[in-house]
C-alpha cells in the first residue's frame, strides 16, 4: 500500500471512531479492552495522534513522551478527538514527502511510517470503540489487514521489546486464507524471526481470513483456526501483547 491510501484508511478509521465514541457515549465499556471505557480510549487515541503528527510537522528527530490529554468528558471530548484525528491527517496530508524525524520500525520514509503507524493504530482502536456499541463492527479490508499482520510479526516483534521468547526453538506458521499471504515465525530466546513464506515445518499454523486474524493477533478477537500444537498458540496469545 501507498503512503496516500494509508492516510485515506487513517481518515476514514478515526471518523468511524469518533462516531461509534459519541453513539456510545464517553461512560461505555470497551469489550476488548476491559479496563477502559470509551473516553480512556479517546484520551489514548487522540494524543497518540497528536504525538504522531508533532514528529511530522516539526521534525523532532528523537523520542519525546506523550502530552496529557485533556480532562474534557462527553461530547466535547468526543470533539476533542475529532481535531486530534483531523490535526493528523491534514499533517501527513500536506508535509513533503521527504520530511525527516524520528520513527520506530523500518519504513521508506518517516512520511511512509506515520501514515502506515497511524492507520493501523486508528483501525484498532476504532474496533475497540465500535465493540461498545451492539451490533456488528466495520470489517477490516484484506489488503490493509495483510500489511497490518507483517507490520506486527516482522516490525513490532522484531524489537528487542518483545516478550515473546522461548527457551527452545519453536516455529509458527501464521497464515491468512484470503490471500496469498503466509508468515514463518522462528521463536527463540532472541526477539521473534518472522519471514514471509512457508518455510520449513511449523509446529503450529494461526490462520484465517486476513481482516479476523489481524485483529486475533491483536488480542481483539479469538484466533480463527489453530492447526498442531495449540499451547503454542497461547503462548502467543499470553506473550504478545504491544
Amino acid at each position: 500500500m501507498e503512503t496516500a491510501e494509508f492516510v485515506e484508511v487513517l481518515d476514514q478509521e478515526g471518523q468511524w471512531l469518533a462516531a461509534a465514541a459519541a453513539q456510545a457515549g464517553t461512560d461505555a465499556k470497551v469489550p476488548t479492552c476491559p479496563e477502559w471505557q470509551v473516553r480512556d480510549l479517546l484520551r489514548h487515541t487522540g494524543a497518540v495522534h497528536r504525538w504522531a503528527a508533532g514528529f511530522v510537522a516539526d521534525g523532532h528527530t528523537s523520542p519525546r513522551p506523550l502530552d496529557d490529554a485533556p480532562d474534557a468528558d462527553g461530547p466535547e471530548l468526543v470533539a476533542w478527538y475529532r481535531d486530534s484525528h483531523r490535526h493528523l491527517v491534514d499533517t501527513l496530508a500536506t508535509v513533503p514527502s521527504d520530511t525527516q524525524c524520528w520513527t520506530f520500525l523500518p519504513a521508506p520514509s518517516p512520511l511512509a511510517f506515520w501514515a502506515r503507524r497511524q492507520a493501523h493504530e486508528t483501525a484498532v482502536h476504532r474496533y475497540d470503540a465500535e465493540s461498545a456499541l451492539a451490533g456488528t463492527p466495520h470489517p477490516i479490508g484484506t489488503d490493509f489487514a495483510v500489511d497490518g499482520i507483517d507490520e506486527l510479526l516482522r516490525g513490532f516483534h522484531a524489537r528487542q521489546k518483545s516478550r515473546v521468547r522461548t527457551d527452545e526453538p519453536r516455529v509458527l506458521r501464521v497464515r491468512a486464507t484470503d490471500a496469498e499471504a503466509v508468515w514463518t515465525v522462528r521463536l527463540t530466546s532472541e526477539p521473534p524471526a518472522a519471514t514471509r513464506g512457508a518455510s520449513g515445518d511449523a509446529e503450529c499454523e494461526l490462520s484465517g481470513p486476513a481482516g479476523q486474524l489481524y485483529l486475533a493477533l491483536w488480542n481483539r478477537v479469538p484466533i480463527p483456526t489453530v492447526t498442531g500444537d495449540a499451547s503454542l498458540a497461547a503462548f502467543w496469545r499470553e506473550t504478545s501483547a504491544i
